[in-house]
């Protein structure tokens, strides 16, 4: 069943005219954005006057959803322009995100059914984060090129084309389990690609989870996790943003180069596929999370995660000055920390410095 907060149109016919009306200005925004490739990358990072955003769904009701909301979404960034919002295109390819194959491989039902797209934006967390009581719940945001990414301690980058960056919204009543949402998700997207490379016969793509909210390959960063929230009565509104790095090869790697070096000449990964899958194995495991705890997940994140065993330094206080301590990570806290055992059998919670 649809979410029943948000207010409906004056009429179905006026959102869709109007959301059909927009899609032409976002043709042209395409085509101009395909002919001034270059001078386009000079500026990039200049905000844009308008962001445009391309909605689709995964039924014709779901889309007619989406469409009597586009009269009502904001976006306050500093400096920024106005939204122009269209019906997805027909032609998928021309858009650069094939909305239509993602929702063929989509088999969740109550997350990324619903699809807000945009060639280029300054935050997909910020747009679900100030809409998300105009939003259905579940609903995705997507961008070719984000020029305001957010992450932890408020830092903010710009990410180019060839990464998967997107955001959604879920609810969650208990707030014990909020801190460990991120693990849920960070678990979705490792078993999401493994899933992926299964299904199409590539070789398995061995991502990690370096915690608390990083994924690594080969030892290196190809992708973030951030999630945030917010209280309302009875229930927590959560925000998700995923940064995937999926092409660029440079300055690190990604997950098609690591794909060319396992197997020359394997087919690539694409976003839309990734997407899918992502959240294929998101709603499984939300709803194992939300009814069973993270206990019932914890033996399968260990068999993700980087540092069962890893031996680490600490500074303890000890009579006024610093003490270094080394201590095995055995696991996690119930509150999401790291738990850590010292030489002589002292536990220790770790916590994270804020950017690492």
């Amino acid at each position: 069943p649809f979410p029943t907060r948000l207010p409906p149109p004056a009429t179905a016919a006026a959102a869709t005219a109007a959301a059909v009306l927009a899609a032409v200005a976002l043709r042209r925004y395409l085509s101009s954005r395909s002919r001034a490739a270059a001078a386009a990358h000079s500026t990039s990072g200049a905000p844009a006057a308008t962001t445009f955003l391309v909605l689709s769904g995964k039924s014709p009701q779901d889309q007619q959803f989406l469409a009597s909301a586009a009269g009502e979404l904001s976006l306050a960034e500093e400096g920024g322009g106005e939204l122009a919002v269209s019906l997805a295109l027909d032609a998928s390819g021309d858009a650069g995100f094939d909305a239509a194959a993602y929702m063929g491989a989509l088999q969740a039902r109550r997350f990324g059914r619903w699809m807000l797209w945009s060639p280029r934006m300054a935050s997909t967390h910020d747009l679900v984060t100030q809409n998300f009581a105009k939003l259905p719940v579940g609903v995705v945001c997507a961008t070719d090129v984000q020029f305001k990414g957010r992450g932890r301690s408020k830092n903010v980058w710009e990410s180019p084309p060839g990464c998967l960056m997107f955001s959604f919204t879920s609810q969650m009543n208990d707030a014990r389990k909020l801190p460990l949402m991120q693990y849920v998700v960070c678990l979705a997207m490792t078993e999401a690609i493994k899933d992926l490379c299964c299904a199409k016969g590539l070789p398995e793509l061995d991502v990690r989870i370096k915690w608390p909210n990083d994924l690594y390959l080969k030892g290196l960063k190809v992708g973030g996790i951030l999630c945030t929230s917010s209280y309302e009565p009875k229930v927590y509104n959560i925000c998700t943003g995923i940064g995937l790095n999926v092409d660029n090869e440079k300055p690190t790697t990604c997950l098609n180069a690591a794909l060319q070096e396992l197997k020359a000449n394997s087919p690539r990964l694409k976003r839309e596929d990734i997407l899918a899958s992502f959240f294929n194995k998101f709603e499984v495991l939300f709803d194992i999370f939300s009814n069973q705890g993270f206990q019932a997940l914890e033996e399968q994140y260990y068999n993700s995660w980087l540092h069962s065993g890893q031996r680490v330094v600490v500074q303890d206080a000890h009579e006024g000055q610093s003490v270094n301590s080394v201590v095995t990570i055995k696991g996690l806290t119930p509150s999401g920390y790291l738990y850590a055992v010292g030489e002589d059998g002292k536990s220790y919670e770790l916590h994270p410095d804020g950017n690492r």
